[in-house]
């Protein structure tokens, strides 16, 4: 716990003189001001995470995916087996998943952890492991993981960023992979914003009306008999929880500990920024919500968190996805803050007061 500390310590508040003269360069620039709207907020967040008034390019873009199985899946709560956690990470090492296509798009590295799946992978340099255990346990007979697990969890997502800063990382995009993880996701979320389980539980990848009634049923379960407590994220972590999405959370820290902007995708890498928050309130400041999810649970994870999203497009595959996406929004908005002339720059008249 006292590694998770340290990174703790060194998340600082954002820089306000950067903001400040990021916002007068944004009042000055060939436009009427404000009229780029969230793409100058977008902008001016960024010189406040980096510290810098006009920000660095993006040269090193980064995402994420964290995988994890859990044992709650034996009680059906997803449409898929879990069988597919494996088969999706060989998709990923191969380049041909949904992750892998934006990521090329936007031009930004992927990196996967296998952080608690069920199978067994021959070593690969695209596959980073992490792994805490061959899935967690039923979360609906018994909690998820052990507190120990839970720490190691967040602990292994601290290791693979700082792993991923010394290669250079300029914004750092959170996905993930793992059959029936919205599940944990939900109760997790219900737990923390103390919304009713039915509020923040969707239909994952795609279970009828009778699987969402038992997935309901089951998280109410789980929070009922293992009794989290809502001011202890690594108690909830580890009760209700998953590998991986302990190892966001810990990313996430780390992220923030190095001025790095965070950007969150949906439901699942939402649930660790709400580990990561409850941790470390002072990292919120470095989230930027990529976009929003038809998940219902994750509508509530930005609410609570207070975040715009950068997009609304009815996504719901997770992997990082909706990050990477958005990642080239933020780093768009950031180039009209670096290289767009200003009045007297470009000679043009500047509005009469």
């Amino acid at each position: 716990m006292n590694d998770i500390a340290k990174v703790i310590e060194k998340i600082e508040p954002l820089n306000s003189d950067a903001m400040r003269e990021a916002q007068a360069r944004q009042n000055v620039l060939t436009k009427p001001t404000g009229s780029l709207g969230f793409l100058e907020e977008l902008s001016i967040r960024v010189a406040g995470i980096k510290g810098e008034a006009v920000p660095p390019p993006f040269n090193n873009k980064v995402v994420i995916t964290m995988a994890g199985d859990h044992g709650v899946t034996e009680d059906g709560v997803s449409a898929y087996p879990k069988d597919v956690t494996p088969q999706m990470i060989y998709n990923f090492i191969a380049g041909g998943a949904g992750i892998n296509v934006l990521a090329r798009h936007v031009g930004a590295r992927v990196v996967i952890v296998d952080m608690g799946v069920a199978a067994e992978f021959e070593p690969n340099p695209a596959l980073v492991v992490k792994k805490i255990g061959f899935g967690t346990k039923n979360m609906a007979k018994e909690p998820a993981m052990t507190i120990d697990e839970a720490i190691k969890s967040i602990k292994a997502g601290i290791e693979v960023f700082e792993s991923e800063y010394a290669k250079g990382v300029d914004i750092v995009a959170l996905g993930d992979m793992g059959i029936g993880n919205t599940t944990p996701s939900s109760a997790i979320t219900a737990v923390i914003t103390g919304r009713p389980p039915e509020e923040v539980t969707g239909r994952g990848t795609g279970v009828d009306d009778e699987g969402l009634l038992n997935k309901i049923r089951l998280i109410k379960q789980a929070i009922s008999l293992n009794n989290p407590d809502p001011s202890d994220p690594i108690d909830v972590l580890s009760k209700v929880g998953g590998f991986e999405i302990g190892g966001i959370a810990g990313a996430m820290l780390a992220a923030a500990s190095h001025r790095v902007p965070i950007v969150v995708d949906g439901f699942i890498s939402g649930t660790g920024a709400l580990i990561a928050a409850e941790l470390a309130p002072q990292s919120r400041d470095y989230m930027i919500a990529g976009h929003s999810s038809v998940e219902k649970g994750h509508r509530a994870i930005i609410e609570h968190l207070n975040l715009r999203p950068v997009l609304d497009l009815d996504l719901r595959l997770g992997e990082g996805t909706g990050a990477a996406l958005s990642m080239g929004i933020v780093e768009a908005a950031c180039k009209i803050l670096c290289e767009m002339a200003t009045f007297e720059e470009a000679g043009v008249s500047n509005r009469e007061e």
